[in-house]
């Protein structure tokens, strides 16, 4: 069998990542023979003699082609590397993080089931509704922002639980309810959405003539349900690799998810190559689980059959509630480009709310409303970019469908955080680096959608007529087809505005993007935790405005596909039909 442009471009993009992982001390720029003299002996003087002898003993001096193929040849005798930094076995470590992060990850799956179980429940009790924006907002809620409130509510404030560390089962609870808790949103509501349309199709409506038990009835539409789903859970799980980076670097979990993270701060690339492809494989597995899951609930006589799901019925949101949000942001946000992010006063450190500072002041004195509105403008001008960015890429890739889904699998095993840690070993952390990763991975729900559009204008008859009159394929690709797909991914480029924006503030917490002094909302947070029990109100500030970014993209998006289905609606329903849309 032949194999197919996606399956050839899905290898030539993995293959392309795992070069990346082994070529990264020769990508760094920077000479890591430097970081490894320091972490040998401090006190040594860095001569040429003492750097040239370590770049010998590493393998540094040869050139990129032989040190992949070294790395190369170790990773397939199972051998990665000793670490720069203390001088022992790389894989050792990564194995230890590793099943710390996997214990974390399954306690995160459990929570994640739970809160899905709850918000699917009174959809089939009743038959109808779903989960609503709530849900959505769940899945919309960073991971690092749940991780910090609930450190400082349930641990600093109450001191339910332990704040750090990993020495028990209840050193488990808030790191999996922070990780688990959007991934729950985010499965809950895709089954609760999906579950109403399903139990209106005919096969219901004849069981229950027949009087089988709703408990069956329910089986079979969950199981009608799933199948086309289970990619989207695939991408959950894939998350959970992402956002377990940040929830353990906040409550100090020795994770592999924190260990690469403090690899690629300290340069010692051994252990950060180590980790990131043990990250990355977590994200392929969940993938190829969720792929085979599908083919098992499918069954042998649908397995190769398009399923797909009636369409769903979006959630109403007035037009007033991401107007509110919107209004709430800017509002903030301009009040503090009025002021001053940088000015140090130390007589006002952490000083609270009052009227010469709304907010309160930071460690520096530095007034948080200041930083909050500079660091929103430079924040969302960087996530325009990467959104223009992915806009163009998408187009492009529009029109070659096999082979963007095949790179697009491999984007998608990557989350934000794992990508903004390969480029931040390479250029090092920093703002330009963090758009960079987010942009890497942030097109193929673009793309996808660009390929959908131009698949449907092909097909269209008005271009089967445009072509029948001798139009030339430039005449068509320029004045119908690329203006009909343009705008609508545009506007869906726009909706994910603010979850970009998010993308980059998670890197900025954990230290990968904007630095110090820069006012960027994650980095604000960051900043904030080393202060959280003196001035809670400097972490609030930008965990506020964090959550209210979140709201409001989910209920852009909702407003926006719900306004789309009633013209949809309205195009394809005779006039009469329309009394009440």
């Amino acid at each position: 069998m032949r194999p197919t442009a996606a399956g050839v471009t899905r290898a030539v993009s993995l293959l392309a990542v795992v070069a990346a992982v082994g070529l990264l001390p020769w990508l760094s720029g920077r000479d890591p023979a430097l970081t490894v003299l320091r972490a040998r002996s401090a006190e040594q003087e860095p001569t040429r003699e003492a750097l040239d002898a370590i770049r010998r003993d590493l393998g540094l001096d040869a050139g990129p082609l032989s040190l992949l193929g070294n790395w190369a040849a170790g990773l397939v005798r199972g051998d990665l590397g000793t670490s720069w930094v203390s001088g022992t076995d790389v894989l050792p470590s990564v194995t230890a993080g590793l099943q710390v992060s996997l214990a974390l990850m399954g306690a995160a799956l459990g929570v994640a089931v739970l809160l899905a179980v709850v918000l699917v429940a009174p959809v089939l009790v009743r038959g109808r509704g779903s989960a609503g924006t709530g849900a959505a907002m769940l899945a919309a809620v960073p991971e690092f922002l749940l991780a910090t409130v609930g450190l400082l509510v349930c641990g600093v404030w109450l001191g339910w639980l332990p704040t750090s560390g990993w020495a028990g089962p209840e050193y488990m609870v808030l790191p999996a309810v922070a990780l688990g808790v959007p991934a729950g949103g985010l499965l809950g509501r895709l089954v609760a959405d999906a579950l109403p349309a399903v139990l209106e199709e005919r096969w219901v409506e004849l069981w229950r003539g027949a009087g089988v038990s709703r408990a069956r009835i329910s089986a079979a539409a969950l199981r009608r349900a799933l199948p086309p789903l289970v990619p989207q859970f695939g991408m959950a799980a894939v998350g959970l690799t992402g956002g377990a980076v940040a929830v353990e670097t906040v409550f100090a979990v020795p994770g592999i998810g924190r260990t690469a993270l403090g690899a690629a701060k300290s340069q010692d690339l051994p252990l950060l190559q180590g980790s990131v492809l043990a990250l990355l494989l977590l994200g392929l597995v969940a993938g190829a689980l969720a792929a085979l899951l599908r083919r098992r609930l499918l069954g042998p006589a649908l397995r190769d059959a398009s399923l797909a799901l009636p369409p769903v019925r979006p959630v109403r949101v007035p037009p007033a509630v991401p107007l509110t949000l919107a209004a709430v942001l800017l509002t903030t946000i301009g009040w503090g480009l009025l002021r001053d992010p940088y000015a140090v006063n130390t007589a006002a450190r952490l000083a609270s709310p009052s009227w010469a500072h709304p907010l309160g002041t930071d460690g520096l004195g530095r007034d948080v409303l200041a930083r909050l509105g500079h660091g929103a403008a430079a924040t969302v001008g960087t996530a325009a970019a990467v959104c223009l960015f992915s806009l163009v890429v998408s187009l492009a890739l529009g029109f070659l469908p096999g082979v963007a889904a095949g790179a697009a699998d491999i984007a998608n095993a990557l989350p934000p955080v794992i990508a903004g840690i390969l480029v931040a070993a390479a250029v090092g952390p920093g703002t330009e680096g963090a758009a960079l990763a987010v942009g890497l991975i942030s097109w193929p729900a673009l793309a996808a959608h660009a390929a959908a559009l131009v698949q449907e204008v092909r097909a269209s008859a008005f271009l089967t007529a445009q072509r029948a009159i001798g139009a030339p394929p430039w005449w068509i690709l320029t004045r119908h087809v690329l203006p009909s797909v343009a705008a609508p991914v545009a506007r869906h480029a726009l909706l994910r505005l603010p979850g970009i924006a998010l993308a980059l503030a998670s890197l900025g917490f954990l230290g990968l993007g904007a630095q110090p002094p820069a006012p960027e909302w994650g980095l604000l947070l960051d900043e904030s935790r080393a202060y959280v029990e003196r001035a809670p109100w400097a972490a609030l500030a930008p965990a506020v405005a964090l959550a209210l970014l979140a709201a409001l993209a989910v209920s852009s998006a909702a407003y926006a596909q719900g306004r789309d289905t009633v013209r949809a609606i309205r195009r394809t329903t005779p006039k009469e039909a329309l009394v009440g849309v």
